[in-house]
């Protein structure tokens, strides 16, 4: 039980990195949330072995963008939408 707390506190730290690349001034809640949520499928799919932090798991994003699940990459984009349209 302990390793599934360690791996699902890892991919969402993971996660909250990678949505900081998106979204650096949008609040660690909001920016990580949805992002967290829709992806987190696709982190253990296809970065398992990445460790999170300093932009890795944006990197792997990048190389994997094609094999993103539609929910993850839907997230990504409204992201991006909102911090283009300056929302916090």
């Amino acid at each position: 039980m302990n390793r599934h707390r360690t791996t699902s506190a890892l991919v969402l730290s993971g996660l909250l990195a990678f949505s900081s690349a998106w979204a650096a001034d949008a609040p660690a809640k909001k920016a990580g949330g949805d992002i967290a949520e829709a992806c987190a499928q696709d982190v253990k799919n296809l970065c398992p072995d990445v460790k999170p932090g300093d932009g890795r798991i944006a990197a792997c994003f990048k190389e994997n963008r094609r094999k993103l699940s539609t929910g993850c990459k839907d997230a990504i984009k409204e992201q991006r939408g909102n911090k283009k349209a300056g929302e916090k």
